[in-house]
């Protein structure tokens, strides 16, 4: 499913934080390997599925020139970090040998309704495809079984089971309905096959091991939760590192930083006690460690969370 794994660690060799983020976003692996929904890598299909290298030599030349990649991420005025994951994909295919981007965020209208849109319609060797994207953060809930309703985003508005029945009953749907037939022969002039790409991250409570949810990829990424009554014990365990909070639009890169822009451990509960928020959201902190140039590179990251975000979320 996922052609560019020997990648893996090239977002922590680049040095332009886009560049980190585009590198995950296309490198990165799936949340799920058996999700009940057809998926597929929206690069399946290109020159560079066939040659990673190449990939990885375009990255990082663009990682010394970015000024096009910053330049496209600019000219949105969007914040959300769904929208910014969409960018970062459609920005390298619109560069992909072998791929034809036809359209992006399509709108099928049905009269003056609006039905949806189609994330991604693209033409490979593999024939016309039309791709819904997704990057998701989701926290499993205790008592965890592979159930998919236990994993929950941070906000508490999403989650897993949601998400995958809105893929499979009406994203992957929409295509197909006769609102965007005529649409998509004019655009693609072919059939048009429908797949999903879902990445992100799964967050473990900790400190108990606990049963990851059905399908997970078993090399997809993670991290852990834990309520605010267990962060001393959280800090003690991991007294040789530094930590820095984590925007929204900085959840997609493992974190990189200098020595002055990130905090002593021993920080965290005083910078969380004093969050003005009531009550507070979860927060996304990477735990960094030093490398031997000089820089702080993430090794963990962590959702803190207030102490009744169990008993409300789940």
């Amino acid at each position: 499913m996922h052609p560019f794994n020997e990648l893996a660690d090239l977002p922590r060799r680049l040095q332009q934080p886009a560049l980190r983020d585009l590198a995950w976003t296309l490198t990165s692996p799936a949340l799920l390997l058996g999700a009940g929904i057809a998926q597929r890598h929206p690069l399946a299909g290109s020159h560079w599925a066939d040659h990673p290298e190449r990939l990885g030599a375009w990255l990082t030349h663009l990682d010394q020139q970015p000024e096009s990649l910053l330049q496209w991420l600019q000219s949105s005025h969007n914040q959300r970090l769904g929208h910014y994951y969409e960018r970062l994909w459609q920005f390298a295919l619109q560069r992909a040998p072998g791929i034809r981007l036809l359209a992006a965020n399509l709108p099928i209208r049905q009269g003056q309704r609006t039905l949806g849109e189609l994330d991604l319609l693209l033409e490979d060797r593999d024939g016309v495809h039309h791709l819904e994207l997704a990057v998701k953060f989701y926290l499993g809930c205790p008592p965890l079984t592979e159930q998919w309703q236990r994993w929950i985003g941070p906000g508490r508005e999403d989650r897993l089971d949601r998400k995958l029945n809105h893929l499979r009953q009406h994203q992957l749907q929409l295509a197909q309905s006769s609102a965007a037939r005529k649409l998509l022969l004019g655009l693609a002039g072919a059939p048009v096959n429908a797949a999903a790409w879902l990445g992100g991250y799964l967050f473990q409570p900790w400190p108990e091991p606990a049963t990851a949810p059905a399908g997970a990829n078993p090399q997809g990424l993670g991290g852990d939760w834990l309520p605010r009554a267990l962060l001393e014990d959280y800090l003690k365990q991991n007294a040789d590192y530094r930590w820095v909070a984590l925007e929204r639009l900085q959840w997609l890169a493992p974190a990189d930083r200098s020595n002055e822009s990130c905090h002593p451990i021993s920080n965290l509960p005083g910078w969380w006690d004093a969050r003005p928020q009531q009550p507070p959201r979860p927060q996304l902190i990477a735990l960094l460690k030093a490398m031997p140039d000089g820089r702080w590179q993430e090794v963990r990251r962590s959702f803190i969370c207030a102490d009744d975000w169990v008993s409300a979320g789940c």
